[in-house]
């Protein structure tokens, strides 16, 4: 009976394998930071003087007037689909899920739309603040070739 109640002990050999210590790993050495550059500004110059390019982002009015566009574009797309969709007697599930994909696409091509355009508006209105400025300094040098102006 005593050799049942006896208890098996674990090996000798694996005794020391386990008491021995890993060996640590030596910690990493912290990377230096890198400064990482601020991306710049939308429309901003690349000399850093402050400047703003003109462009559609940078317009007073155009960025006003394409998110109006985007909403009004999205929610067309969506009542014409919608609309379309009921008429075909489209189940309701298929019908709401065919109203969101058009209100989407309504959304990009008037967003696409309206940027276009304003990139026509604000190139025609650069030229026009051109023409101007010429007229003014051709108008200030025929002043300043009058025979009254010495």
């Amino acid at each position: 009976m005593s050799d049942e109640t006896e208890t098996t002990e674990a090996p000798a050999a694996a005794a020391p394998a386990e008491a021995e210590p890993k060996a640590a790993k030596p910690p990493k050495a912290a990377k230096p930071a890198k400064a990482k550059k601020a991306p710049p500004a939308k429309g901003a110059k690349a000399a850093g003087d402050g400047e703003k390019l003109p462009s559609v982002a940078n317009h007073p009015r155009a960025g006003a007037q394409i998110g109006r566009a985007k909403s009004w574009g999205g929610l067309l797309g969506f009542v014409l689909v919608a609309v379309l969709s009921g008429r075909a007697h489209v189940p309701a599930a298929d019908l709401m899920l065919r109203a969101l994909l058009g209100g989407v696409a309504g959304y990009v091509v008037a967003w696409a739309s309206a940027v276009a355009v304003w990139r026509h508006l604000v190139i025609a209105e650069l030229r026009a603040a051109r023409v101007r400025r010429a007229a003014v300094q051709r108008a200030k040098a025929g002043s300043s070739l009058s025979p009254g102006g010495r």
